[in-house]
């Protein structure tokens, strides 16, 4: 996914273009296709991901937003490929990090990752509408215009970049342009420490009548001690 400072949006070489499967989404997140059909659906922020692509030959409804996507398409698929192989190495030397049940091996991995990457990439071609550029914490949507937003591996992992109040703007942004439910995955930073101000956010949502907030575990488990999502409810 992309991870870049703000004020660098076009500056391709601090984007990371990795992306996760519309499987793994499913798995993430403790989702069914069925639960999301009839929903409009927005993945955000999506970097390289499949979920998009693969949901809407599914017959969902997504939209897919990340910063990366002021960059034409060409550009981040071979920006991807050399970031997979970046990537690779570096599970090389930090494989305990990980638990390999999941992925077998690194070789599977890489596969996932570069199946992931040809999906989104061929669908930003030939449905590049799906596929919006945005800045967070601020999004070009109505009030209430998703169903429901997914939000993977990029708040609370980033605690030593994205401080304390880029998150809360950046979920109330999100908040904004939902109208039923979150889902935020994973509780983390990049070392698998619960993010340090997590309960502090919880109990600022939680202070808000309008919201149910949970941590609920997920049938999902790579990096070690990323297992489990917020989940926050509207109404």
């Amino acid at each position: 996914m992309s991870r870049v400072e703000q004020s660098t949006k076009l500056d391709l070489e601090r984007i990371i273009f990795i992306g996760r499967t519309f499987e793994e989404y499913l798995d993430m997140f403790s989702l069914s296709v069925e639960e999301l059909k009839g929903k409009k659906i927005m993945d955000c922020p999506a970097g390289a991901c499949s979920f998009t692509a693969v949901g809407n030959k599914s017959g969902l409804d997504v939209t897919a937003c990340d910063i990366a996507y002021y960059h034409s398409g060409e550009d981040l698929k071979n920006k991807g490929l050399q970031d997979i192989e970046h990537a690779m190495e570096h599970m090389r030397k930090a494989k305990s990090n990980y638990i390999w049940d999941y992925f077998k091996d690194i070789d599977t991995l890489r596969n996932n990752r570069l199946s992931a990457l040809k999906d989104c990439a061929k669908d930003m071609r030939e449905s590049s509408d799906r596929y919006v550029p945005v800045t967070l914490p601020s999004l070009p949507f109505k009030d209430g215009e998703f169903d429901i937003l997914l939000s993977a591996h990029f708040l609370f992992m980033y605690a030593d970049r994205l401080d304390y109040q880029f998150h809360i703007k950046t979920l109330n942004e999100l908040l904004r342009v939902t109208k039923k439910e979150i889902r935020i995955f994973p509780l983390v930073d990049l070392e698998g420490k619960r993010y340090e101000h997590l309960d502090k956010l919880i109990s600022y949502l939680a202070d808000n009548n309008e919201y149910t907030v949970e941590e609920v575990k997920v049938p999902y488990e790579f990096q070690a001690n990323a297992n489990s999502m917020l989940k926050i409810r509207k109404g």
